[in-house]
C-alpha cells in the first residue's frame, strides 16, 4: 500500500512526502482503514512501530476545518507524550491547517484556557488537566466525535483510569473510540466492554517486543565501579547521541553531576524539574545542542528522536516493560542503535524477569580493557569538543517553503481571522490556499504563509492596511 491509496487529502500527502512517511508501516496498514470508516479499534502494538501516526493522519483525514468545535480528544499518560503526539498531529496537518491544543500539567491554566477559546481541531492532553479544563467547562465536549485513549497500558499502571473514565462521562455517546496499548490486561478488557461498541481488535505481531536495529549488550559490574565502566564504554563507543537512564531521580542527579565534572556534553530530565525547564532541555536535545542525555523512566515515552545512537542502562529497570520502552528510543527512523545494561549481583533478578519478557538472552559482553580505552581516549575527546552536526528536526522539511509572520495586533484590538484572510487574499499572488495556520493572541497575531510566498507577502504587508490601518509585521523563527 502507498499513503495515496487511501484518498487522503492533497496537504496530508504532501505533509506526510516531506516527513518521508514512504510507506504505511505494519500499524498503520492495519488501522487507517478501519479509523477511516469509523470503527471502535483496540490496537496491541509495540513502541516505535509508528502508531502515533496511524491514529493522527485518518483523524486529520476526518476533521471537518470549518467545524468550530474540538473534534477529536486524545489522552496520554505523560506530559512529553502530549507534547510529541500534539507535535505530530501539529506536522501532519500542517498544511490542511489543523489547530492542535495540548493540555498537560505544571504548565500555566489561563494559557491553555486562552487557546481552547481560539478555533480548535483536537485536543492531546494528559487525563487530570483535561478533566480540569472539562469540569471549568474551558473544553467544550459536545463536537468530539473520536476518542484515543494511547499507552493504556501506562493509564493503567500509573493509576489514570478513572480519570479516563471521567472523562469519558463528559463525551457524547456517539463516538468512535480508539485503544492502543503494548499489552491487553484484564482492567483493560473491562474498560473496552463498558465504553466501546463491537471494537475490532487489532495485534500487530512482532517476532521480538526489542527492535531489529537495536543491537544489546550486557555488562556485569561491581555497584562501586558502575559509573567508571560507564566512562570507559562511553570512550571506546563514542556515542553520536546517548540517552542514559537510571531509575530515581537522586542517581539521575548523581550521574549528571558526574559526567559534567569531567566535561561531558550533558543535560538531565526528572520529574522533580519544573516543566519549561524540562521541555526547553528536551528542545536542546532533540537539536543536537548536547550529546547525552540522563532521565528517569518519565521521559522514557515520548521522546522520538531519530539522532540517539545509543541507550544505556546505569541502572536495571525493575519494571520489565520499561526495559522495551528504553530500548525503543534508539534504532528509530530505519537507523541502527545500540543499547548497554550495566547489571549488579542484586540486578541480575530484574535481568532475568525482563530476558523472560522479550523472550531471548541479552548478550553478556567484555568490560573495556585499559589498552582498549587508553587507545580511543584521544578520539573520544576530540568528539566531545566538536558539536553535533546535521541534525535534522522532524518537520524541519515542512517548514522549507513557509514563512511564519508576527502582526502586532490581536484580540484586544478586535482582530480576527477573517481580517486576516481578507488582507491576505488581496496581496497580488495570493489565494485562500497560502494561508496556514493562523494564531491570534491578546496583542500580537501569529499567521504562517506557505508556498515560498512570504517573503512576497512580508513586503507587501509593510505598505497594506489591516483592518483599517498599517500595522507592523516582522518574521518570525518558524520552530516558536
Amino acid at each position: 500500500m502507498d499513503f495515496k491509496d487511501y484518498h487522503l487529502k492533497e496537504g496530508l500527502l504532501k505533509a506526510l512526502e516531506l516527513l518521508e512517511y514512504t510507506k504505511p508501516t505494519k500499524v498503520q496498514e492495519a488501522v487507517l482503514p478501519s479509523i477511516l470508516e469509523g470503527k471502535d479499534i483496540i490496537v496491541k502494538s509495540q513502541t516505535g512501530s509508528g502508531k502515533t501516526a496511524a491514529f493522527a493522519i485518518p483523524i486529520c483525514e476526518k476533521i471537518n476545518w470549518e467545524e468550530n468545535k474540538v473534534q477529536a480528544l486524545v489522552l496520554t499518560p505523560t506530559r512529553e507524550l502530549a507534547m510529541q503526539v500534539g507535535e505530530d498531529f501539529f506536522n501532519i496537518g500542517r498544511f490542511e491547517r489543523m489547530k492542535i491544543v495540548s493540555l498537560y500539567g505544571k504548565a500555566p491554566f489561563h494559557i491553555q484556557q486562552k487557546a481552547l477559546k481560539q478555533k480548535t481541531h483536537i485536543v492531546v492532553g494528559t487525563p487530570g488537566r483535561v478533566l480540569d479544563h472539562l469540569k471549568r467547562g474551558s473544553l467544550e465536549a459536545t463536537g468530539i466525535n473520536m476518542l484515543v485513549i494511547d499507552e493504556t497500558d501506562e493509564m493503567l499502571r500509573m493509576g489514570f483510569i478513572k480519570q479516563v473514565e471521567e472523562i469519558i462521562a463528559f463525551l457524547p455517546e456517539e463516538k468512535q473510540t480508539l485503544l492502543f496499548s503494548a499489552t491487553i490486561a484484564p482492567d483493560i478488557e473491562e474498560l473496552c466492554s463498558k465504553y466501546m461498541a463491537h471494537p475490532k481488535m487489532i495485534e500487530i505481531k512482532n517476532q521480538k517486543l526489542t527492535a531489529d536495529k537495536v543491537c544489546e549488550a550486557c555488562y556485569e559490574v561491581g555497584e562501586k565501579e558502575k559509573l567508571q565502566v560507564f566512562m570507559d564504554l562511553m570512550v571506546v563507543e563514542r556515542p553520536e547521541s546517548c540517552m542514559i537512564f537510571a531509575n530515581t531521580k537522586e542517581q539521575v542527579e548523581n550521574v549528571y553531576e558526574m559526567l559534567k565534572a569531567h566535561h561531558y556534553p550533558v543535560q538531565r530530565l526528572h520529574g522533580g524539574m519544573e516543566q519549561k525547564d524540562r521541555f526547553a532541555i528536551m528542545s536542546d536535545f532533540r537539536k543536537g545542542r548536547f550529546r547525552y542525555l540522563v532521565a528517569t523512566d518519565v521521559a522514557a515515552r515520548g521522546i522520538d528522536i531519530d539522532h540517539i545512537t545509543h541507550v544505556v542502562n546505569i541502572d536495571v529497570p525493575e519494571n520489565k516493560e520499561n526495559y522495551v520502552h528504553r530500548i525503543g528510543r534508539t534504532g528509530r527512523g530505519g537507523r541502527s542503535g545500540k543499547s548497554m545494561l550495566l547489571v549488579t549481583e542484586r540486578e541480575k533478578f530484574f535481568l532475568k524477569e525482563i530476558e523472560n519478557y522479550i523472550g531471548h538472552m541479552i548478550p553478556m559482553c567484555e568490560k573495556p580493557k585499559h589498552e582498549e580505552v587508553a587507545a580511543h581516549q584521544e578520539d573520544f575527546t576530540a568528539k566531545m569538543e566538536t558539536p553535533m552536526e546535521n541534525v535534522t528536526l522532524k518537520g524541519e522539511k515542512l517548514s522549507q517553503d513557509i514563512l511564519k509572520l508576527h502582526i502586532n495586533a490581536g484580540k484586544k484590538t478586535k482582530m480576527r481571522p477573517v481580517d486576516i484572510v481578507g488582507t491576505l487574499c488581496n496581496l497580488k499572488g495570493m489565494s485562500a490556499a497560502d494561508i496556514g495556520i493562523i494564531n491570534i493572541q491578546d496583542i500580537s497575531t501569529f499567521v504562517e504563509i506557505l508556498n515560498n510566498k512570504g517573503e512576497s507577502v512580508y513586503e507587501q504587508l509593510q505598505k497594506t492596511p489591516i483592518k483599517g490601518r498599517l500595522r507592523k509585521v516582522s518574521k518570525v523563527d518558524i520552530n516558536r
